[in-house]
């Protein structure tokens, strides 16, 4: 049979723990019309007497000795659930998700190899996305955003500050094409971009105000496939200072310009914001940010 409601097991069994209506009452701050409601109702659904009355309160029957035995053994459970969940709450430990875009992950990645050597009972989910997950549903627990200060309410929002952007090529391209001298000579040269002609990344609007669109020869909508389209040699392209200083088979074409940065933000639920597990997080990513070359302190 199934049940309306476990508001009527719950009020048997403490019925039958205490052994009167009145004592039930109060433990669930009930009336005691309610408790004898509640019993009536149990009793007929289930077709047996659960109870013998008496003056002196309620006796449980058979039937209702097995079903104080289950209630206590449910009411044990549900309390060492409660006790783990709280202490799982205190400890840096089980599945942490973090999300970023792809470029960030030159940063993200050293910090949560850090965290995961410092606390070896965490297991990681870093999720890459140009979406933005939605903390207030727990799609993630931390968040690495870029652009504008995110304004999403009940989120907690530190600066990271800001990452520089550069262009660059791979050896190859440079050997066979040369470097561009001046904003003049970049209409002389080939280009990779992302597939989206709209994007309010700084460097992409540059691109599009200083490139002519014929010269953009290959667009990709991950960024994977740009990095790797610029280490083939198809064209010059923008990558992170961090991630381009870093591989030897990259040119620096073009300095970084301050107007190319990105603003980093590090977002968390305030729900969740203070847990030792988000905190571990948070204190990773930043600490890794002051020692990431081509991120600019705030």
């Amino acid at each position: 049979m199934s049940f309306d409601s476990w508001d009527e097991i719950r009020t048997a069994f403490q019925v039958a723990r205490i052994g009167t209506v009145s004592g039930a009452a109060e433990v669930l701050g009930v009336h005691h019309a309610t408790v004898i409601r509640h019993v009536d109702a149990l009793e007929e659904k289930l077709g047996t007497k659960l109870f013998q009355r008496h003056p002196r309160g309620y006796t449980p029957t058979e039937a209702g000795q097995q079903l104080l035995s289950v209630g206590q053994a449910t009411e044990d459970q549900f309390s060492q659930l409660a006790a783990r969940i709280a202490g799982a709450g205190e400890e840096v430990t089980g599945e942490l998700i973090v999300t970023s875009l792809t470029a960030v992950s030159v940063l993200v990645l050293p910090a949560m190899e850090k965290l995961l050597g410092e606390y070896p009972g965490l297991r990681l989910r870093y999720l890459t996305d140009q979406r933005v997950f939605r903390l207030e549903y727990g799609e993630a627990h931390v968040a690495i955003r870029a652009g504008n200060r995110p304004t999403e309410p009940d989120n907690v929002v530190q600066s990271l500050g800001r990452m520089q952007n550069a262009l660059y090529a791979s050896h190859a391209y440079v050997e066979r094409y040369g470097i561009p001298r001046s904003k003049e000579e970049l209409a002389q040269h080939r280009f990779v971009s992302i597939d989206n002609r709209d994007s309010r990344a700084p460097f992409y609007r540059w691109l599009r105000e200083n490139v002519p669109d014929e010269q953009v020869v290959f667009r990709a909508n991950e960024h994977e496939s740009q990095v790797d389209a610029i280490k083939a040699g198809l064209g010059l392209g923008f990558l992170t200072v961090p991630m381009g200083r870093g591989d030897p088979t990259l040119e620096e074409v073009m300095k970084p310009y301050e107007s190319w940065d990105t603003e980093l933000w590090v977002v968390t639920h305030v729900d969740l914001h203070r847990t030792p597990k988000v905190q571990a997080a948070v204190k990773a990513i930043k600490e890794q940010a002051r020692l990431s070359e081509g991120l600019v302190a705030a």
